[in-house]
């Protein structure tokens, strides 16, 4: 099971637009040295200061640096042919490609698999799973969001996984852990997906304990949709809240939703402006007269 695990750190929202990129490298289960380059993006000498304040690159680290199509030679060589692992890599992979794209560069030949995809098959019940959460809970230290220590965290993550799982081999690691690998090619590409558990939750199958209806609560009656992790609970039990007190769980934001509870976001999922695809829909359907409350999970908790 050799394999390499890529991060990227981002300049802006735009996903062309990498200021650094690190790699760590395992063989035979052994982690063998990690690298890192800073990058000058397309858009210097503009950094989006919320960019800035997540990883704390500024355009005064990249000045003298290479843009992303002097370095691909070194960096292409190390990723060709290889397993290439990624936490989120859904972001990891957009950032290659749509950078690539950007430089008119081919893409290379690669495997590659998401952490923040198995490790739900290995670590179940968490109430979130981002590298962060990941690490503390197997004591791996993390200097979070900076791609050197992201992308080793990714290696000895992926490392336990395997340990606890017992998997020795590529054609394992899709049985065991139930995930398809991902493919990198010129031309195209074909994501890493989950296998065996893609239909979706029925929030409607939640029963709630009549014992527990709250008529004068706000929820009750009403349509409510989770975003974001919550910190004081996770998402089932939230819903299972929600039922209980007599509100109506939905999986997504429609006209007919009534409330929306925002928890944290990820910024390498949601973007700059910190908003998911469902609290962007939330707030056009606001604009259009949708009678429909964006709370935070504070408000929540003072409405259960």
């Amino acid at each position: 099971m050799d394999f390499v695990t890529i991060d990227f750190e981002t300049a802006t929202s735009e996903r062309d637009s990498p200021c650094e990129i690190g790699l760590t490298y395992v063989k035979n289960k052994e982690i063998v040295g990690t690298e890192s380059w800073l990058i000058k993006p397309k858009s210097y000498p503009y950094f989006n200061p919320f960019n800035i304040s997540i990883h704390g690159i500024r355009p005064e680290d990249v000045a003298n640096q290479p843009e992303f199509h002097e370095l691909w030679s070194e960096i292409k060589s190390k990723l060709e042919n290889q397993l290439v692992i990624a936490h989120n890599a859904s972001f990891d992979f957009s950032v290659l490609r749509k950078t690539l794209t950007t430089y008119d560069l081919p893409f290379p030949n690669l495997n590659y698999a998401c952490s923040y995809i198995f490790s739900k098959k290995v670590w179940t019940g968490l109430a979130s799973y981002d590298l962060k959460t990941l690490c503390w809970y197997n004591n791996i230290n993390l200097n979070h969001h900076r791609a050197a220590a992201d992308s080793r965290a990714c290696a000895e993550l992926t490392l336990k996984a395997f340990e606890l799982t017992n998997t020795n081999s590529v054609h394992e690691f899709q049985e065991k852990l139930k995930i398809s690998i991902g493919e990198l090619f010129e031309g195209g590409y074909r994501p890493a997906e989950s296998k065996g558990s893609s239909t979706k939750k029925d929030l409607a199958i939640i029963a709630g304990d009549p014992a527990k209806r709250k008529h004068e609560s706000i929820f009750y009656g009403n349509s409510v949709v989770f975003t974001g992790t919550l910190t004081s609970m996770s998402r089932a039990q939230a819903q299972q809240l929600i039922a209980d007190i007599g509100g109506i769980n939905a999986p997504s934001v429609t006209k007919t939703t009534n409330f929306l509870v925002v928890g944290q976001q990820d910024y390498k999922v949601v973007g700059e402006d910190g908003m998911s695809s469902k609290q962007e829909k939330a707030v056009k359907l606001i604009e259009q007269g949708s009678f429909l409350e964006v709370i935070s999970e504070k408000e929540f908790l003072c409405n259960i």
